[in-house]
């Protein structure tokens, strides 16, 4: 009588593991490593893109100090006393009086008012 041969785990190991095997499944291994250098250069761009999104903030936060800055800056040179005091040298003054308004005469040549407003 015949005792059936078991394989052993190395041998089974072996037997899916040969030369032949690898071959055949060559172009499935392909893919894989195609899809592992694709999976690094995805996680490299979105770190990258990160980097850039971040400085970006930073960018726009200096930006926005900067404008609230020369804003209140503009609004403090914008007031009256302000103004007066930096043309206070030139010789300007405010005037204390009202301006005098000069009327204009318009003169008419021709032409009557014709009033169409019925009441």
């Amino acid at each position: 009588m015949s005792v059936p041969v078991n394989p052993t785990p190395r041998n089974a190991f072996k037997s899916i593991l040969n030369y032949q095997w690898i071959v055949v499944n060559i172009s499935f291994f392909l893919f894989l490593a195609f899809l592992a250098v694709l999976y690094i250069a995805n996680g490299h761009l979105t770190d990258k893109t990160i980097r850039k999104i971040n400085a970006t903030k930073k960018d726009l936060k200096e930006l926005q100090f900067e404008y609230k800055t020369l804003k209140a800056d503009l609004m403090f040179r914008s007031e009256a006393v302000q103004i007066e005091n930096a043309v206070a040298p030139y010789g300007l003054v405010v005037a204390k009086e009202m301006p005098i308004r000069i009327p204009l005469e318009r003169k008419i040549n021709n032409v009557t008012n014709i009033n169409t407003d019925s009441k």
